[in-house]
């Protein structure tokens, strides 16, 4: 089927309905460059989606050595041969002119092309230098969600092993830090326990801060087939915004932004109160069950309603929704994650499935969603901070299996403290400790919060700042060096998805001018370090993707990721889902159909934290609380959010996605279709709040926080009353002169307004909390101004 310019207009494109328990119907999704036809593509090479986190399954099209479509693979287990707009025109941006072609480095405050050797050896220079004056803790690394598994791994060995730096993280921190603490803190590790496969079965489906119209559009056509086809499921969306998930649902609740774990709460009081839990499942597989129930039963849908601001009768909906269903699934995203009290929320949907013993069985998902299409990746490889192959830092046993696997001493693998978060790694760097920061593949000067402050610290005189991307971002702009990576098509490597399924992406064509992968580039630079295991040989032995591939499922090998069954020739075949060893080669689609398996105080990865302050429990207390390795029902208490709103600022300000772009648009704002779908920043506001500040729709305005100002057209929208709307992925890279103009004035990137605040327990930033306010600029001259909105960018 030929994708035309409609799926634009319609992301989710047409209907395939099925009943329950059938398999999905497979639909080929093909977009090709203008005047090519498939007879004309030299070859087709497998790939998987980079531009979000659902996994979709393609080929590649090539002709005369350049990309020149995708095709969707329906085989394939994930999207059945479907693909999104990301997905359909994304593939165009590898051809900008304007890609990264040779190393740049700053000579006398402007970065000028050098040459490999010329960059690599100012690298090299300076971070000897600084091992020599002031050490590993000198040495910040802050990477991406969309590298390759091959390279996080890589990465994490030589920034743990080679510098021994304990300051390292990646963008991941701000989408899918708290979906991998909120599984930690419930069951003992990491890892999905639920499959896309449960769409097919579920007969509810709740959706917690997940507007997965925008987000994973191809997983919302499986939802919209369900509900096209016979015994459709009931759904719960859980979003302060009338997104298209909203207007499918049977219950919508839009709570006040920051009350989540209140009217979680009142969802589990209701379960109980109706006596819809499983206490044999509850008994035998989890512990903490009478302090969940005691501590849930005041949050009763009154005392809640107050709390969320949304009716009680809502409530009692949802929970009634709740306790029937026989086969629930859901999911959670960054309206949980972004928000206050983060992980205690999304602690608290762990908690609706475990007391319903809703797990492990067709149907019985539950899916914590991650943002990125490797987020799974860098936390499997510890490049998000945690050890690889999920191990646990204060389990001396795991540092001294890693060291074995590294050749080093325990002692040189940090582990005398939690890992060091990505905003911390940036107040080190704004302190000083911090004096060379390596950012690869990801654009903090306008994905991190409060802007102003970013900028000045990337801008420090005595911070050396690497910056290896496919484009002069705004952070590269002022990087110290610049490295040009490949692209994705350009290099081979796995992507794992937000379901488990690895999937492998092989190189397609050859990267611009100089380009050359993250993985070569991490190679080179430990190869001039000259890093070194205890017995003098090479500290990383391997040399290309499939040797770094081999080498990781060594790490993972018995471990909750073990990838040890999977080879890139199986993964030719279609995506697998780990774990996935030689005795179990299918993968496995479901975790914890045969009980808690991860949890044990010597398996897990963490033994847990204090879901209000965030501090960590020893082994000893988490042996007594939990000898045997089950899951824990952890409570929370709802505490009022940092910043509420004033009579000076008396809205809350949210941010979040639009359908049509990624992150920061680098490579989405490139590519025409989807930049012309939604070409520039606006705020969001309900008709009467609009009517309240006397603004129209199409007005230029301002948002306004303690932070910074944002100046945007005016919509209005289907939104609560109360709260204003930015959508984040706009910076400066497109605007005149390629970075935020100086002064004083409101910009055009959300961040430059949002709150330095983070979840006590994941350390993710808070986007969803700060109070704000909006203030005329300029009315709109004419109906022509108005800004032009694409049926879907709503979302």
């Amino acid at each position: 089927m030929d994708a035309t310019p409609t799926r634009v207009q319609n992301p989710w494109g047409p209907r395939t309905p099925y009943a329950p328990g059938t398999p999905w119907p497979p639909r080929t999704d093909l977009h090709l460059a203008p005047g090519i036809a498939e007879d004309q593509v030299d070859r087709w090479v497998p790939a998987a989606s980079v531009l979000h986190s659902n996994g979709d399954a393609m080929d590649i099209a090539v002709r005369q050595g350049r990309i020149v479509g995708v095709r969707g693979r329906a085989g394939d287990r994930v999207n059945r041969g479907r693909l999104g707009p990301k997905d359909l025109y994304g593939w165009q941006a590898n051809a900008s002119p304007d890609r990264l072609t040779r190393p740049l480095i700053r000579d006398d405050g402007t970065l000028r092309p050098c040459d490999w050797d010329t960059a690599m050896a100012r690298i090299t220079d300076r971070s000897r230098a600084l091992l020599e004056e002031r050490g590993p803790g000198a040495f910040g690394f802050y990477t991406s969600g969309q590298l390759l598994l091959e390279e996080y791994y890589t990465l994490a060995v030589l920034a743990r092993a080679g510098i021994g730096t304990h300051h390292l993280d990646g963008n991941t921190r701000l989408c899918t830090a708290t979906a991998a603490e909120a599984l930690k803190e419930s069951f003992g590790c990491d890892g999905q326990p639920g499959s896309y496969e449960d769409f097919d079965h579920a007969d509810t489906i709740a959706l917690f801060g997940h507007n997965m119209a925008a987000t994973q559009t191809v997983l919302w056509s499986r939802v919209l087939d369900r509900l096209a086809g016979t015994a459709p499921p009931r759904l719960l969306c859980v979003d302060p915004r009338v997104t298209p998930v909203a207007r499918r649902a049977e219950v919508h609740l839009a709570p006040r932004p920051g009350t989540n774990v209140a009217l979680l709460n009142a969802l589990l009081h209701e379960v109980i109160r109706r006596d819809r839990v499983d206490r044999d499942w509850i008994d035998a597989h989890t512990v903490g069950y009478e302090e969940l129930a005691a501590a849930v039963e005041p949050y009763t849908p009154r005392r809640s309603a107050g709390i969320c601001d949304v009716p009680a009768a809502g409530i009692e909906h949802a929970g009634e929704l709740l306790a029937d269903a026989e086969r629930l699934l859901s999911t959670v995203l960054q309206g949980v994650y972004q928000s206050h009290q983060a992980t205690a929320a999304a602690v608290q949907v762990n908690n609706l499935h475990l007391i319903r013993g809703m797990l492990g069985r067709p149907g019985c998902g539950l899916l914590q969603m991650n943002g990125q299409p490797s987020a799974e990746n860098t936390r499997e490889c510890g490049a998000d901070g945690d050890l690889p192959g999920f191990r646990n830092w204060q389990n001396d046993t795991h540092v001294e299996e890693l060291a074995r696997l590294w050749n080093v001493p325990p002692d040189r693998i940090p582990h005398f403290g939690p890992p060091t978060h990505a905003l911390q790694i940036f107040r080190y760097a704004e302190q000083g400790s911090i004096r060379l920061l390596w950012i690869s593949g990801t654009n903090p000067a306008v994905s991190l919060p409060e802007l102003a402050r970013i900028r000045s610290v990337l801008a420090q005189e005595r911070l050396f700042t690497v910056v290896q991307d496919l484009f002069l971002t705004e952070t590269a702009q002022l990087a110290d060096v610049v490295l040009p990576a490949a692209a994705w098509g350009e290099k081979t490597g796995v992507l794992t998805n937000a379901d488990r399924t690895v999937h492998l992406v092989e190189k397609a064509v050859e990267p611009p001018g100089e380009a050359r992968s993250d993985l070569d580039i991490f190679l080179d630079y430990a190869a001039r370090m000259d890093f070194r295991d205890q017995d003098g040989g090479p500290l990383v032995p391997w040399h290309d993707p499939r040797s770094a591939f081999a080498a990781w499922q060594k790490c993972s090998a018995g471990r909750p990721c073990d990838y040890t069954g999977i080879t890139y020739e199986r993964l030719r075949e279609g995506g697998i889902q780990w774990p996935c060893t030689p005795d179990r080669p299918d993968g496995t689609p479901r975790l914890y159909g045969d009980g808690i398996s991860f949890a044990h105080p010597d398996v897990c990865e963490t033994y847990g934290k204090d879901l209000v302050t965030g501090a960590g429990v020893d082994v000893t207390e988490y042996r007594s609380l939990n000898p045997d390795g089950k899951a824990v029902l952890k409570a929370a208490e709802y505490l009022p959010p940092h910043e509420d709103v004033t009579p000076e600022h008396p809205l809350q300000l949210i941010t979040g996605r639009t359908v049509y772009h990624f992150h920061t648009r680098t490579k989405t704002g490139r590519v025409p279709e989807l930049n012309d779908a939604a070409p520039d920043v606006w705020a969001e506001l309900s008709p009467e709040e609009a009517a309240r500040q006397g603004l129209s729709d199409g007005d230029l305005i301002e948002v306004r926080t303690p932070r910074g100002a944002v100046r945007a057209r005016l919509r209005t929208v289907a939104v609560r009353d109360g709260t204003v709307f930015l959508p984040f992925h706009y910076g400066y890279w497109d605007t005149p002169g390629g970075h935020r103009p100086e002064g004083d004035g409101a910009g055009r990137a959300a961040n430059e307004a949002t709150v330095t605040d983070w979840d006590p327990v994941s350390k993710q930033p808070l986007f969803k909390t700060c109070a704000a306010r909006v203030v005329l600029v300029a009315r709109r001259d004419s109906l022509a101004q108005r800004t032009s909105t694409p049926a879907g960018s709503r979302t």
